[in-house]
This record gives structure tokens, C-alpha cells and sequence, in this order.
């Protein structure tokens, strides 16, 4: 999630956040994995029933690109076109200047969205 939330630094988890609302296009996210003190951290970037691909690095929704900002480097990653669930998000780093096998991302269900990452 380089240069956003920097490796090593203290970041908190609003776990009530989503108790209400749901998340959000852009909302940086703890994700529950196997156990209960493992966490990754990423960007929310597609949301339930959204079809989501890249395309040499380019983030495509519903056909249209996403603007990302926040994205510093960019490899030039293909991923297939793939249809969100309506408990699926599409989560992914901001650190994309390395290979695509090198990076954790995709698809995950609501269940594993633990709240949003708080800096």
C-alpha cells in the first residue's frame, strides 16, 4: 500500500465503520485472512455486481477507467474481465510497480472486511 500507509507504520481499524454504511470505492480496508491477527490492508476499487478487468495496468469498471490518483507506479498487469458478486469487493494495493504474481489481490467477500483502516 506504498506510498499511502507506509510498511511498519501504526494504523488503526474502525470496526463499527461499516455498521451502517457499506464500503466504499477508495476506502483502505483491513481483510481478515486465516487467522485472527493476520490482516492485509488494501484499496476497495470494485464494488458488489461491478465487472472489474485491467488492462496493462489500467483499472477498467463497467468498461470505463478508474481514475486513481493515489497509484504511483504501474506495471503493466492484465487481469480477465470478472463479475463481482453482490458480497463480493475487489481489493488491491496502491504499490503497483512490481509483478502481478508478486502482489495479493482480488476478489473478496464483505464476511472477511473487518472495518477501515484508520492512519
Amino acid at each position: 500500500m506504498e506510498p499511502t500507509v507506509r510498511s511498519g507504520a501504526l494504523k488503526f481499524v474502525n470496526r463499527l465503520a461499516y455498521q451502517r454504511e457499506r464500503p466504499e470505492r477508495g476506502d483502505i480496508v483491513a481483510i481478515k485472512l486465516a487467522g485472527p491477527h493476520v490482516l492485509y490492508v488494501k484499496r476497495i476499487i470494485g464494488l458488489p455486481g461491478e465487472q472489474l478487468e485491467i488492462t496493462k495496468g489500467q483499472v477498467y469498471i463497467n468498461g470505463a477507467p478508474l481514475e486513481e490518483p493515489y497509484v504511483r507506479k504501474r506495471w503493466l498487469w492484465d487481469v480477465p474481465k470478472v463479475t463481482l458478486t453482490s458480497r463480493e469487493y475487489f481489493v488491491i494495493g496502491d504499490n503497483r510497480g512490481m509483478r502481478a504474481a508478486d502482489h495479493d489481490f482480488g476478489r473478496v467477500d464483505v464476511s472477511r472486511i473487518l472495518g477501515r483502516v484508520i492512519f
